[in-house]
C-alpha cells in the first residue's frame, strides 16, 4: 500500500509540472528516470523486509523530497522575450547578480570590460540562454578547479567555457563564461563557432549550481544592480550603444 502511495506521489509531482507547462530539460531526463527506478526499488525492498514500519515510511518521505528537488532542478519553463531584442543583452540564467565591475578580460577580448556575474543556487533553473542576438565567433572549454562559484577567482581558476558573440546591432564582441562551482561537475555548451544565435536559443547547461559571467563593452548601459534577481532569457541586464 505504501509503495503505491509513493508511486502516486511521484506521478502527482510530474503532473503538476505538465499543468504548469514546464518541461524537463534533456540533460536531466536520464538522471530522473534512473533516480525514479532506484527510489522505487529501495522503497519496495524497505517495505518488504524492514519490520519496523516507521523506517520505510520515513524513507518514503525522504525519497519523495529528493525526487522533487531533482525534478525541480532540471525543470525547463517555456519562455519568450517579448521586447525588442535589437541591442539588448538579457541574463543567460536565473539567479542573483553577484558581481558588477570593470575588469580586464585577457582570454579573448584583451581589453577592459564590465563584468556582470549571475550566481545560480541549486533551486534555480539551470538552462543557459543566449544573452544577445548575433554570431558566435569563439567557443573554448577550459579544465580547472571547483571552487565555490561566488568567489572572484572562480572566473579564471574553475572549470569553465568561454563563448564570444558578435552583436548584430553594432559588431561589438560580448564574452559569456559558463563557470562550474563547488558542486557542479559538468558544463554543457551547445553553440559552436559561426552559429547565428538569438535570445530564444540555448547556449548550454550547468549541472548543480554555478554562475555565468558576461563581459560587456564599457559604454554599455547597465540595467541591473548588485543583488538583483534575474530570469534567464527574460531579464534585460544591459543595452549596447
Amino acid at each position: 500500500m505504501f509503495c503505491s502511495q509513493f508511486a502516486l506521489s511521484l506521478q502527482f509531482e510530474i503532473k503538476i509540472f505538465h499543468k504548469m507547462k514546464v518541461k524537463i530539460h534533456q540533460e536531466g531526463q536520464n538522471i530522473i528516470f534512473a533516480l525514479l527506478f532506484i527510489l522505487l526499488a529501495v522503497n519496495v525492498l524497505a517495505f518488504m523486509f524492514i519490520e519496523l514500519k516507521a523506517i520505510p515510511i520515513i524513507l518514503m518521505v525522504i525519497s519523495i523530497i529528493m525526487f522533487a528537488l531533482v525534478l525541480n532542478f532540471f525543470r525547463l519553463p517555456q519562455r519568450h522575450f517579448k521586447g525588442d531584442s535589437n541591442g539588448v543583452v538579457v541574463s543567460s540564467v536565473d539567479g542573483k547578480v553577484v558581481a558588477l565591475e570593470e575588469v580586464y578580460e585577457g582570454e579573448y577580448l584583451h581589453r577592459n570590460c564590465i563584468q556582470l556575474s549571475v550566481f545560480m543556487s541549486v533551486f534555480n533553473v539551470h538552462a543557459n540562454w543566449v544573452p544577445l542576438k548575433g554570431k558566435v565567433k569563439y567557443v573554448k572549454h577550459h579544465a580547472g578547479r571547483f571552487l565555490a562559484a561566488y568567489l572572484p577567482k572562480s572566473s579564471t581558476d574553475n572549470e569553465r567555457s568561454a563563448i564570444v558573440i558578435e552583436s548584430e546591432k553594432n559588431g561589438e564582441d560580448v564574452l559569456v563564461r559558463q563557470i562550474a562551482g563547488a558542486i557542479a561537475r559538468r558544463i554543457v555548451t551547445y553553440v559552436e563557432a559561426d552559429d547565428d544565435v538569438d535570445i530564444s536559443d540555448f547556449i548550454g547547461f550547468i549541472k548543480f549550481g554555478s554562475r555565468v559571467d558576461i563581459y560587456l563593452p564599457l559604454n554599455s548601459e547597465i540595467l541591473v544592480k548588485l543583488g538583483d534577481k534575474t530570469t534567464g532569457g527574460i531579464t534585460p541586464i544591459a543595452r549596447l550603444k
